[in-house]
């Protein structure tokens, strides 16, 4: 489970649950057709459709007059729609 980070359980998420999507924290290199292949080898589901979306990196600490975003700490979110009748045992539904 090395591209995917981990779940992410926010309350947006949670209410993406009831529409058979899941959010997962991953791999900032990572394609979507990648993890698509991923989740449906891994958890044996077929996807529908994904979206992404990067979040901004974390603050640095702060120096005299230095303040800006670390690259290193960038984050990649996708958005996982599956099939009707499928779904992933981690999230309860």
């Amino acid at each position: 489970m090395d591209k995917s980070k981990n779940q992410v359980l926010t309350e947006k998420s949670i209410r993406l649950l009831q529409q058979n999507q899941y959010t997962f924290d991953v791999n900032p290199e990572l394609t979507k057709s990648e993890m698509k292949d991923w989740i449906e080898q891994f958890f044996n589901v077929k996807v529908k459709g994904m979206n992404s979306h990067r979040l901004p990196g974390r603050r640095k600490g702060r120096r005299v007059n230095k303040l800006g975003f670390s690259g290193s700490l960038r984050r990649k979110r996708m958005i996982v729609t599956l099939r009707n009748n499928y779904s992933i045992p981690l999230f309860l539904n």
